[in-house]
């Protein structure tokens, strides 16, 4: 290891905070942690990279905040409480200005849902980052995608399109994600794209409440049907239902609108199936958490899912010959 590589792990060193559960963090061959008693661990991992999942000029703070995102956002699909995890860095070069703007980014998310970096690992190579991020949930009650049942509801939090439509626009050159937007429209849009909003405190709430869970990081229709297949249903939805902000509506036809909530990906809201019954309860939590929810749909039996109007590119797919240039979310 050299000396650069160690100036910048004790960069980030300097910025993880410790707790009673960790019993080892950072500096060690790996960290040594006391779960929770009566709980599962849900773990997950993410890797980013430039130029596929974010714009190769995007600020290193906003890298940070995604970065976690990414990975807090799968801990709330499965209502796990987020605890630790890993960071592993790919970089071109061992810039300390860099690293100390990624971490006020990543800290910033971090701190605020008491996620604590326990260890990792740094490398000189092509900008790459991976999180494997761990929550605690409680025996018994992860939301997971299998869970779905005939009669459910199907709803999701937020809005959709928003973070597709940003991309849409840079890649037209007609926003730059460096930049505030003197636009108040495309700032938002910039904003959902570059900062997205792990649905934590929701992923708690819809305990004993959803069947079925899943974060809308692929596109809507592309996630709602691994719920669908998971739960050997057919997932129906209604178009007309879906939650677009108005700063999408302003900035996009309708059917441009609604193919990016559909098909573009990187929202980041949860998607989660529940029982009809259980509506008056998902609004009082979409009131307290100031969450909306939005129905738009049902599981019925039959497999797929159903969509009038659904477009032809129904979310993203790696390796794809169509995403073979440029940013690919």
């Amino acid at each position: 290891m050299s000396f650069a590589e160690f100036a910048l792990i004790d960069r980030i060193r300097a910025r993880s905070k410790g707790r009673d559960d960790i019993v080892l963090g950072i500096g060690d061959d790996a960290a040594l942690l006391q779960p929770l008693a009566g709980h599962w661990l849900a773990v997950t991992a993410d890797t980013l990279n430039s130029g596929v999942h974010f714009p190769p000029e995007t600020m290193p703070a906003d890298i940070g905040w995604k970065t976690l995102a990414v990975n807090l956002s799968d801990l709330a699909a499965m209502g796990a409480t987020p605890a630790w995890g890993t960071l592993a860095l790919s970089l071109p070069e061992a810039s300390e200005e860099w690293i100390d703007a990624f971490a006020d980014g990543f800290f910033a998310l971090a701190d605020a849902h008491g996620w604590r970096l326990i260890g990792g690992d740094t490398t000189r190579g092509p900008l790459s980052l991976s999180v494997t991020a761990f929550g605690q949930v409680p025996h018994g009650q992860a939301l997971r995608r299998d869970g779905a049942q005939v009669g459910d509801d199907i709803w999701v939090s937020g809005t959709l399109g928003d973070a597709a439509a940003a991309l849409h626009l840079w890649q037209r050159g007609e926003l730059d994600v460096t930049a505030v937007a003197q636009d108040a429209d495309r700032e938002f849009l910039r904003q959902r794209l570059l900062r997205p909003t792990p649905r934590v405190a929701l992923g708690l709430a819809l305990s004993g409440l959803a069947t079925a869970a899943v974060d809308v990081s692929d596109g809507l229709l592309a996630d709602i049907g691994h719920i669908a297949a998971r739960s050997s249903l057919r997932a129906c939805v209604e178009p007309d239902r879906l939650p677009l902000s108005p700063a999408l509506q302003r900035t996009m036809t309708l059917e441009r609108a609604r193919s990016s909530a559909l098909a573009g990906g990187d929202d980041y809201e949860l998607c989660f199936c529940a029982p009809a019954a259980n509506s008056s309860r998902l609004h009082a939590v979409a009131e307290q958490l100031g969450t909306p929810l939005t129905r738009i749909g049902g599981m019925v039996d039959g497999a797929g899912v159903d969509c009038p109007g659904m477009p032809v590119a129904q979310g993203y797919v790696h390796f794809s010959n169509a995403h073979a240039q440029g940013v690919q979310r």
